[in-house]
């Protein structure tokens, strides 16, 4: 959420910088309610006033040689009146407050200054690449054909029998590959990039899902779950992570914040209908290892750097090749600052596709869960900076190692870091 203090400022620059996204604020809109707000609360104190000078007018009632009782009760009259005034001032800029607040809750966050312009995808700005794509001497099959053919290690048929379509089950080699990137992932995460290992509830309640930015906007997005009370599956770690620290102050020494969390999560994927059908790319369920962290504002932008560099070490470790790009104004997500998508090769598909996106929310996520720290300099809370990425989408980089690491007899090639995990097996299936 934005600084209401900032928007007031300087409305005219924020409202140019959103424009770099495509978003139009109604700034009009925006400084009508807020003059409004100011309005009831003028109103209020005047009417404060007039309840203090006429609770004095007793004695000069009494003076003027009305009785006492007259005086008393000519009095609370007038308070009575001014109460219930003052009642409906207060119900107003409640109201008007709630307004505000709704308002503000709609607006996506300012981009960062690096942010280049742009539409679409097509716009985002390629930073490095690394690895080189594997030319092959036999026509390579996809991970679809590929899982099949290995004893039914990927059964779509069966996950549509039990759920419909988007779904998956894995079976046999397929299934410790998978088990095997979760725990090769967290143990990178933990041992070499100082992350604290975390487990969260995969159900959270609407203040987490507003804290992080996924409610109000982007509620046909989730799943909800009918029950005593309101509660939705994660589509995210980031979710339950990020809001350990919602109304909360840290002390400067506990950050960093650095949390690893592998869950699954659950998307009804709105509006991709026709989108990669076929397979594991989008899913309604999947596996993600996430990172997470907080901390001070000064630190945040080196501390992008940092975790997509983190995200960027598991894929050179598996040997999948990758690139880099930096998200334009009209791609970046709704509640980030500045992101990083990390795009892994899949040579079926001749291109890369997203496999971690990295970003930077700077205090957006931070001013609508009241995560703050206290600032040694001023002894002030402060709010911190929030910060995630996928490290890494578990189905994509399993999809990715199939179909990279792929032999013209069917068996896959595993990457020399993840054979500890698979018993020491060089190969699966075939």
């Amino acid at each position: 959420m934005l600084d209401i203090r900032e928007l007031r400022k300087a409305g005219e620059e924020i409202s140019a910088r959103l424009a770099l996204r495509g978003y139009t604020l109604d700034l009009a809109a925006f400084e009508a309610l807020d003059a409004e707000r100011k309005d009831a609360d003028m109103r209020s104190q005047a009417l404060q006033a007039d309840r203090k000078k006429a609770s004095k007018q007793v004695g000069d009632l009494i003076q003027s040689g009305m009785s006492v009782d007259a005086a008393k009760a000519q009095v609370a009259e007038t308070l009575a009146q001014i109460d219930a005034e003052m009642d409906r001032e207060v119900q107003r800029a409640q109201a008007i407050q709630e307004q505000l607040r709704e308002f503000l809750m709609g607006v996506p966050n300012v981009p960062h200054e690096d942010v280049p312009p742009g539409r679409s995808e097509d716009d985002n700005v390629e930073v490095r690449r690394w690895g080189t794509p594997r030319e092959f001497d036999f026509t390579p099959r996809d991970h679809v054909d590929l899982g099949e053919a290995m004893n039914g290690g990927i059964d779509f048929e069966r996950a549509a029998k039990l759920s419909g379509a988007r779904f998956a089950v894995m079976s046999g080699s397929i299934a410790r590959l998978h088990r095997a990137l979760i725990d090769f992932m967290l143990d990178v995460h933990t041992s070499q990039h100082g992350y604290t290992e975390t487990y969260v509830p995969y159900l959270v309640g609407p203040d987490a899902l507003r804290g992080t930015g996924q409610l109000p906007k982007f509620a046909e997005d989730l799943f909800r779950v009918e029950g005593e009370r309101e509660l939705y599956l994660i589509p995210t770690a980031e979710v339950p992570v990020t809001n350990l620290y919602a109304d909360e102050i840290l002390d400067a020494a506990e950050l960093p914040q650095k949390r690893v969390c592998h869950t699954p999560c659950f998307r009804s994927e709105a509006g991709s209908h026709g989108r990669d059908t076929r397979g594991m790319i989008r899913q309604h369920q999947f596996e993600k290892v996430e990172l997470v962290q907080l901390v001070r504002p000064e630190d945040s932008d080196a501390a992008l750097e940092a975790l997509t560099g983190h995200a960027e070490a598991i894929l050179q470790a598996l040997e999948l090749p990758y690139r880099v790009v930096t998200l334009c104004g009209g791609d970046i997500g709704f509640s980030a600052a500045k992101t990083y998508d990390i795009e892994v090769w899949l040579p079926t598909q001749n291109t890369y596709r997203e496999i971690s996106s990295c970003s930077n929310f700077r205090d957006y996520q931070a001013r609508r869960m009241q995560a703050r720290w206290r600032n040694p300099d001023t002894g002030k809370p402060e709010l911190v900076h929030t910060l995630n990425g996928s490290g890494l989408a578990v189905g994509r980089t399993l999809v990715a190692l199939l179909e990279n690491g792929q032999n013209a007899d069917g068996s896959i090639t595993v990457p020399a870091a993840l054979r500890p995990y698979l018993r020491g097996a060089e190969r699966l299936g075939g």
